[in-house]
């Protein structure tokens, strides 16, 4: 891992909820606003673009562990954003806050933990 990453090392990614990206329970939708999951995938990029700089050639990281609360809903149509600032890191484990919003202000929050692994070969 390159040197630099530090506290303000931060990234956002920007969106608009989509139909597909409504929350849904065994492929049945059941509420017309953003699911959990799918807001926690965009603060999941967040964080993965936090860290995308850093790595060395033969490096990549992958999804370790997710604790995330939704705190308020974003129906279809409407902007939100997901912001990753750099927390710390322990060794292999790099731990980002993530944070969700939209217009009317956070809609979620949390933690999320990557961890270091050697870059695979294409297939």
């Amino acid at each position: 891992m390159r040197r630099g990453m530090n506290e303000g090392t931060s990234a956002r990614v920007d969106a608009v909820v989509a139909p597909d990206m409504v929350a849904t329970l065994g492929g049945q939708a059941v509420h017309p606003v953003l699911a959990t999951a799918r807001m926690i995938e965009w603060m999941e990029w967040a964080s993965r673009l936090v860290i995308l700089p850093f790595l060395e050639p033969t490096e990549d990281a992958v999804g370790y562990a997710v604790s995330v609360v939704h705190r308020r809903p974003t129906p279809v149509g409407a902007a939100f954003w997901a912001v990753a600032r750099f927390q710390r890191q322990d060794h292999k484990r790099i731990v980002t806050t993530v944070a969700a919003y939209n217009a009317a202000g956070p809609i979620g929050e949390g933690e999320i933990t990557q961890v270091l692994v050697p870059r695979r070969a294409a297939p």
